[in-house]
């Protein structure tokens, strides 16, 4: 019996070429259900992970927290939400004249792609994710925990492919919609959840420090979610996504 052979646990292995289940899978991606989708296992090493959330807990970053979820932009432009009101609190605002103006959303400038993430952009171009000249110029993290998710959506059409995404702490599934034809409706104007979906999901592991890539129909035709829910979640559970976008 080779060494191959008996390294192989699962049945669904003997029918993969050896190469496959013997390959470094932080070098090559898995291929995924979700046409155009792929996945880098370790994509960082566990003190790169260290190194990535230091940065983002330091002082040079700062945490909006308008949302359920915590986020962090860097590059263009981004809406502040107006903190969430009760029924009470509601009333009393439209009674008054300057209601309009206290609740529109402020559009706040992001700063640009930190020089601490060069080195993370640069691996992905080594991967062959990103051609040399024309890294991302845009990243929003979001800080899941408890039950936090994000609603099925496409990344906005006026970025290009691949979008990439680094999974960071707790493993986490993700969910693939698959839409009739591409639709890139927000989740904020309501047009995502109006998207015409075929009835087809794919949920999909990624794993701590793993890289997700979506390309093709993965990035144009199949919306993602992370559900809102503490199902498969353990105490503790705690999730940072950093995901990556080039302008067209």
């Amino acid at each position: 019996m080779s060494l191959d052979t008996r390294k192989r646990k699962l049945l669904t292995d003997f029918f993969l070429p050896a190469s496959k289940t013997a390959r470094n899978e932080s070098a090559s991606p898995s291929e995924q259900a979700v046409p155009g989708l792929s996945v880098y296992l370790d994509f960082v090493s566990k003190d790169e992970e260290t190194k990535i959330l230091g940065f983002l807990n330091s002082g040079k970053c700062a945490w909006r927290t308008d949302l359920s979820r915590k986020t962090m932009h860097f590059g263009g432009e981004y809406c502040l939400m107006p903190p969430r009101l009760s029924s009470t609190e509601a009333q009393e605002k439209n009674s008054t004249a300057n209601t309009i103006s206290e609740t529109k959303p402020q559009i706040i400038q992001a700063p640009p792609m930190p020089q601490e993430l060069d080195w993370l952009l640069q691996r992905m171009t080594d991967k062959g994710l990103y051609p040399q000249e024309r890294w991302p110029q845009y990243c929003i993290v979001n800080h899941y925990d408890g039950n936090l998710g994000i609603s099925a959506h496409t990344e906005n059409f006026s970025f290009a492919q691949p979008v990439v995404g680094l999974s960071l702490l707790s493993p986490c599934a993700m969910r693939f919609h698959e839409l009739v034809t591409p639709d890139g409706g927000s989740v904020r104007s309501g047009k995502a959840q109006k998207a015409r979906r075929t009835g087809r999901h794919v949920d999909v592991m990624l794993p701590s420090r793993s890289l997700v890539v979506m390309n093709d129909d993965a990035r144009w035709k199949w919306q993602h979610e992370i559900t809102r829910s503490r199902k498969g979640r353990g105490p503790g559970w705690e999730r940072v996504s950093l995901t990556f976008r080039l302008k067209l």
